[in-house]
């Protein structure tokens, strides 16, 4: 289909000039009852069809207007899956900063009792640096040899 055609429109060649007035127009108003009654019976039955079934699409309107926000809210940005996720990786933390914490008290503890303590003193340099008071030994256990397995004999080679 054309859209620039030269072809004259079949009912309604020109519109009427404001010389001639109102005798014009209605010599013209069958012609223009007649074409909006012919639009009319076209859309009568859509009309009248969408009227009956106006029930069935709000709901089906309404049913998917419900459907995509709760996707939206379990889904989304901010929805429920990712909150879970937030609110598990938070307390992960918590557990963890607790855990720091009680680990930042006793090393606390240990420092307190070095720089005063001459007990804590002698304990830690037994223990890190082997030192030993005068009649005592002191116990290295052997270092655990390690069972070398032969490689297993994968040669192609003949």
């Amino acid at each position: 289909m054309n859209l620039f055609s030269t072809k004259p429109m079949a009912r309604i060649r020109r519109f009427p000039r404001p010389e001639d007035g109102w005798r014009a127009v209605a010599e013209r108003a069958p012609q223009a009852e007649a074409l909006a009654e012919s639009w009319i019976v076209r859309a009568r039955p859509l009309l009248l069809e969408i009227y009956r079934l106006r029930r069935r699409v709000a709901t089906i309107a309404i049913a998917i207007m419900a459907v995509s926000l709760f996707v939206h809210v379990m889904f989304g940005a901010n929805g429920m899956v990712v909150y879970k996720k937030k609110r598990a990786e938070y307390e992960a933390l918590q557990t963890k900063i607790q855990q720091v914490q009680t680990d930042n008290g006793r090393y606390t503890q240990q420092i307190q009792g070095l720089k005063s303590d001459q007990g804590a003193i002698e304990k830690e340099a037994r223990e890190q640096l082997g030192y030993a008071k005068r009649g005592e030994y002191v116990y290295v256990p052997p270092t655990p040899q390690q069972k070398t397995v032969p490689p297993a004999n994968h040669s192609t080679k003949k």
